[in-house]
């Protein structure tokens, strides 16, 4: 990051941090363990109360690893750890079929209800498993993350044992959710664990991401393309979901970093680039949560909302950029993501962020949590912007010295 840029670092330091430990943790941990039966409740009315008892379990995952990740990088808290391990326990007793794999929704007493033909839920156990492992320095829950994530890739990679949504035979094709998804899980399990099967499925990622999804000469991103990645030009082929580009940049400039690999880095910065373009509403300000390659109709009926998660996405991914370039493109939109965010999302009555907004920024859903809203986003971006602005502030000082 360069010094001389127009940025109150020490104002959106501590806006991320106090968000952080004086907001959302408190918020959730407050209203979301559900200390009768076990992990969290994340049915959240605005005000924390509870509208409904199901138990979303990849949020159970995600849960574990929030709490975990706060134990292992801002303060051995004895409250992070219990609440970690309230998760981890109600995964471990409930969450798992006879066959290996997770259910997607439990009831609050841990009975199940649905089961679905992905393996989100895997892959935030085992993000969350592991992170756990670091925290309580168990191995056996490191163990235990290696044994679901191999279960999990035998899944994806073996044609025929997850369900396709859709038929192979008539459009194949291979989706950019995956290899993303991919990318970040691998990231958690390699600070538990060495083996190799996590840097191979890293490689196997960052390849698939550039070679197929990315389209340079289109300055976008799919969602889906065929096996050969060329585009399949139906309204699902052509879909871009900038808050998931946007993500997968930041996985890829993170990778480069935790990597000593530079160039790697400087490769992602043009998907974030693209997606900001495309997924920016120059009328209204924000994200767009669905856009079409060509600029043409969206089949859902939601694709012009704006949702906090990929503001939240944005946000880190704008200011990973503004810290690996020092270019002033980067700190302007961070500061524009962050004024849209801030004035739009963050509730001054209740706490935490609302999910949800029509796309002039007017309130859709007053709920602060769902099947698909957590704690996650949120806190990650919070965590993670005030670490690596915290990180610039002590390399400025160093310089200085």
């Amino acid at each position: 990051m360069e010094e001389n840029v127009a940025v109150d670092i020490a104002r959106l330091l501590a806006t991320y941090r106090d968000g952080l430990l004086e907001d959302t943790i408190p918020f959730w941990s407050r209203y979301s363990p559900d200390y009768e039966y076990g992990g969290f409740l994340t049915f959240l009315d605005r005000d924390g109360s509870v509208y409904g008892p199901e138990k979303p379990v990849w949020l159970q995952g995600r849960i574990a690893w929030v709490y975990s990740t706060l134990y292992n990088r801002v303060e051995k808290r004895t409250e992070w750890l219990e609440l970690a391990r309230h998760a981890v326990d109600f995964l471990l007793k409930h969450c798992f079929d006879a066959d290996g794999r997770m259910f997607f929704l439990m009831t609050r007493d841990g009975r199940p209800l649905r089961k679905r033909r992905y393996v989100f839920s895997e892959v935030f156990a085992a993000m969350g498993l592991a992170e756990y492992a670091k925290a309580s320095g168990e191995d056996r829950y490191r163990a235990r993350a290696a044994e679901v994530f191999d279960l999990l890739l035998r899944y994806h990679r073996t044609p025929g044992m997850l369900e396709p949504k859709v038929n192979p035979q008539v459009q194949p094709s291979i989706g950019h959710t995956m290899p993303m998804i991919l990318l970040c899980c691998t990231q958690t399990l390699r600070t538990v664990d060495d083996r190799p099967i996590y840097r191979e499925v890293a490689d196997e990622s960052i390849e698939l991401i550039f070679s197929k999804f990315c389209k340079p000469e289109l300055r976008a991103v799919l969602e889906m393309v065929a096996p050969d990645g060329s585009i399949i030009d139906t309204p699902d082929g052509r879909t871009i979901l900038p808050g998931h580009a946007i993500e997968s940049a930041w996985f890829l400039m993170e990778e480069g970093r935790l990597r000593g690999d530079l160039e790697l880095s400087m490769r992602a910065i043009p998907l974030l680039e693209w997606s900001l373009e495309r997924g920016w509403d120059e009328e209204y300000g924000g994200l767009l949560y669905y856009v079409d390659l060509k600029g043409l109709p969206r089949p859902e009926y939601q694709w012009d909302m704006k949702l906090w998660w990929p503001h939240t996405e944005a946000l880190y991914a704008t200011l990973l950029a503004w810290h690996l370039t020092g270019e002033q493109r980067w700190a302007d939109w961070h500061i524009r993501i962050h004024e849209y965010a801030y004035s739009h999302f963050p509730d001054p009555q209740h706490g935490e962020w609302f999910g949800y907004l029509h796309r002039d920024g007017t309130l859709a859903n007053r709920c602060k949590g769902n099947c698909w809203k957590g704690p996650y986003h949120l806190a990650r971006m919070q965590l993670y912007c005030w670490k690596l602005l915290e990180e610039a502030t002590t390399s400025a000082l160093l310089r200085e010295n």
